[in-house]
């Protein structure tokens, strides 16, 4: 069914959108997937911060040119699919590829990161990276590790001059005693 030169212009339009709004884009091939198991993708990729439309290759070409970003024809072959990744860009990966592994029909072909063309190799290093969260985690406990140790140090050390001061206090006191 052909699409008016309307939808085309809205349809490109959103997708400019999505593209200026993404960190970076993911493309698959999405032959042979049921509509069910798109749906179940979409909604993966959402809970990780990301959408995936559908898309026609000349449209996505179109929203690529309009939105300053490199030509990636070589990605846009056949039935594609686009995972835009808004902030998180490691938590769309993994969903993608996740879900590529338990659906042998869904293909990961490459995508787009910071402006330059990435395969599927660097896809798959990008879901192996740990999640956002857990990245300012980390990030916070080794900020806070120095902080730590500094404060079981002076502690440490407090608790060894007190010892001394009582030692020194029960000495004397042993000493009082003797005398009396």
């Amino acid at each position: 069914m052909a699409i008016s030169r309307k939808k085309k212009e809205q349809l490109v339009a959103s997708y400019v959108d999505n593209l200026k709004n993404s960190d970076a884009i993911i493309i698959t091939d999405y032959r042979g997937l049921t509509v069910p198991e798109i749906q179940e993708l979409r909604g993966k990729i959402r809970e990780a911060e990301g959408s995936y439309a559908v898309v026609k290759n000349t449209l996505a070409k179109r929203a690529l040119e309009e939105a300053g970003l490199p030509a990636i024809d070589e990605l846009l072959v056949g039935p594609v699919g686009i995972g835009f990744c808004a902030h998180n860009v490691p938590g769309v990966a993994k969903a993608i590829t996740e879900f590529a592994k338990k659906n042998d029909a869904l293909e990961v072909k490459g995508g787009l990161m910071d402006g330059k063309a990435i395969d599927e190799a660097a896809v798959k290093s990008l879901a192996s990276l740990p999640s956002l969260d857990v990245l300012r985690a980390q990030i916070l406990g080794l900020i806070n590790a120095p902080a730590t140790q500094l404060t079981g140090v002076i502690a440490g050390s407090v608790r060894q001059i007190i010892n001394v001061v009582n030692a020194y206090a029960e000495k004397d006191a042993d000493g009082a005693n003797a005398e009396a």
